[in-house]
């Protein structure tokens, strides 16, 4: 846990002192809004549309930050340093889901008010217990997917491509999950909580890969 909790650190700091990914991922973000807002020519979306459109922008934004979460340990040596450390390996991985499902939870404090300004408009107000929910099981799957194939990209020089081609596959079941569980929430008169079954899919699905990705980080970190 101190391993974990050091590389945390160091992330974070790092991120404090560069801002160079959360900034471009909010920034990306509201221009995506925007587009939407003035591309669909409507006052205000709601229901599936709207959980759509939100799903597909953070799942973008996200992009940003997972091809940036290993880019310092590759350009500075820190993936050797960490092989000769007497450490568990497996820190590493659970230290940059961590730090990636930090990123995206700061993101998501500004892009979600900005997708209710923007596109959802004052007269609809998703129940935002339920949202909460349903965005922190869909980070989590984010995190643990994205710095599994960042791991994987990094050590390539088309990591800006390979990224996503790995990644957007293996999160079809998630997205969809995340979109069909926040599209009663953002529904006029929806419901105040997300469906059961698409939340138990969506955390069925983070501790099978969470599972996963714990048990193949090794190997590709030694490759």
């Amino acid at each position: 846990m101190s391993t974990v909790l050091t590389v945390l650190r160091k992330d974070m700091l790092l991120e404090l002192r560069s801002l160079e990914t959360v900034p471009a991922m909010v920034l990306f973000s509201i221009a995506t809004f925007v587009i939407f807002h003035f591309g669909l020519n409507r006052a205000t979306i709601d229901g599936q549309l709207a959980a759509g459109v939100l799903t597909v922008t953070l799942l973008f934004a996200a992009l940003l930050g997972v091809n940036r979460l290993f880019v310092a340990e590759r350009e500075q040596g820190g993936f050797d340093a960490f092989l000769l450390a007497p450490v568990d390996r497996s820190a590493l991985l659970v230290a940059k889901a961590a730090a990636l499902f930090a990123f995206l939870a700061m993101l998501e404090v500004v892009a979600v008010p900005a997708f209710g300004v923007l596109l959802l408009g004052p007269s609809l107000g998703p129940p935002l217990l339920g949202l909460i929910a349903v965005l922190a099981l869909a980070d989590l799957a984010l995190a643990v997917i994205g710095t599994l194939v960042s791991a994987i990209a990094v050590q390539s020089r088309a990591r800006d491509l390979i990224g996503p081609l790995i990644g957007l596959p293996l999160l079809i079941p998630a997205l969809i999950a995340t979109a069909r569980a926040a599209g009663p929430l953002l529904a006029v008169h929806g419901s105040g909580s997300p469906p059961g079954k698409w939340v138990a899919v969506l955390a069925l699905y983070d501790l099978v890969f969470a599972l996963l990705a714990y048990a193949v980080f090794d190997f590709l970190l030694e490759d």
